[in-house]
């Protein structure tokens, strides 16, 4: 597919220039790799349709801070290229530092609405619903 709105078409070279792990890695089964690479791969092979909106589904879910703090620069250097993205994740720091605009939804509700710095200086919200 064509790449769209400036942003550069994602071929096999440019996904192992943004995830060189993967790389070393691309002779083993998806399945015998680490949770932070499979994240990395999924994300990559995402890319390679040339997507105009991202979808993520707790990418930080299982992974170690040093993995979790890659993946976040990672999504923002999609970000920062153009490319809309969608997260779900229940992790707030992660998610305050990537978002413009956040939801947070209790049982398929949407009980909050507004910016990143909205929902970080609103501590009812966080205490009622993000926090355990």
């Amino acid at each position: 597919l064509p790449a769209h709105d400036g942003i550069a078409a994602w071929d096999e070279a440019r996904v192992f220039e943004f995830f060189p792990d993967l790389e070393r890695f691309r002779d083993r089964k998806g399945g015998l790799l680490s949770g932070g690479q499979q994240q990395m791969l999924t994300i990559a092979r995402t890319l390679m349709g040339n997507p105009e909106l991202l979808l993520l589904d707790e990418p930080s879910e299982g992974l170690a801070p040093l993995i979790v703090a890659n993946m976040r620069e990672k999504i923002q250097e999609l970000k920062a290229a153009g490319l809309s993205i969608i997260l779900a994740e229940q992790n707030l720091d992660f998610v305050l530092a990537l978002s413009d605009r956040c939801y947070v939804l209790e049982k398929g509700e949407i009980v909050f609405e507004g910016t990143a710095e909205e929902l970080r200086n609103n501590t009812e919200v966080q205490d009622r619903y993000l926090h355990i």
